[in-house]
């Protein structure tokens, strides 16, 4: 099995390592990662300049891009076909409810399942000291191998995220939602001019018994089946029953 690493940490992080290492027990690992920590930056594709591949050592490639860049250089360039694995992160963070929307470790999964490739992407809670992979790498490769073995619907891929220390095992979960609060801090330049910084707002979180968040509070590893669909289906008639127009005024 060819297998496909990637992050949106940087081909440097520890996390990326520990997890290229533990899927060796699946097959061949190739590593394609961004050059800089690229956090936070979704499922951008860059459109408006080139894009460097930067041969580091046998395995492990870099580009100066996105999540989304690597795969599909690693792709086209690289693996020259589709591997049969995408595996993305560790995250140094969880990717947990809306967050997923905001992610690059979630992106690169998601490109992966876009061109039809089991996927899935893994996060571990954030630390204040050292981390450790271990346990978030071994559960990543236990789920990857299982949806390997056992194929997810179509355009389905997976979202992991790991509570700090040994798991009590795994729960299968839906995205938790949070009462968004936006923050923005406004300071100045030594000239006076102002500039911002948008910062994390203190959400609460909504109660769900089967959240990922309420899992990973738990002490439980999060498995979280995620689709490129955003469609809100349950939406559907409601968006129908609205008094819309065309253009010649009829219904």
């Amino acid at each position: 099995m060819l297998i496909l690493v990637t992050n949106d940490d940087g081909y440097r992080s520890d996390g990326l390592t520990t997890l290229a290492d533990a899927a060796r027990s699946l097959g061949e690992v190739i590593i394609v990662a961004p050059v800089d920590e690229a956090s936070a930056i979704g499922h951008a594709l860059t459109l408006k300049r080139p894009l460097r591949l930067e041969f580091i050592h046998e395995g492990l490639y870099a580009v100066d891009g996105t999540p989304t860049d690597c795969v599909n250089i690693a792709v086209t360039q690289v693996f020259k076909r589709l591997p049969d694995l995408v595996l993305s992160g560790i995250n140094k963070g969880y990717n947990l409810g809306d967050d997923v929307t905001y992610s690059g470790t979630v992106a690169g999964a998601l490109e992966g399942a876009l061109l039809g490739i089991p996927s899935l992407a893994v996060s571990l809670r954030m630390t204040r000291g050292a981390y450790d992979f271990g346990y978030a790498a071994q559960a990543a490769v236990n789920v990857a191998g299982a949806m390997v073995r056992h194929p997810l619907p179509r355009r389905t891929f997976l979202n992991l995220n790991v509570p700090k220390g040994q798991p009590k095992g795994f729960r299968v979960t839906v995205q938790a939602s949070r009462n968004h609060i936006t923050s923005v801090a406004e300071r100045h330049d030594p000239k006076g001019r102002p500039y911002f910084w948008i910062e994390e707002g203190q959400d609460s979180w909504h109660p769900h018994d089967r959240s990922d968040y309420e899992a990973v509070r738990a002490g439980f590893v999060s498995v979280t089946p995620l689709q490129p669909d955003l469609t809100a289906h349950d939406a559907l008639a409601a968006v129908e029953a609205l008094p819309l127009w065309d253009e010649a005024g009829v219904r």
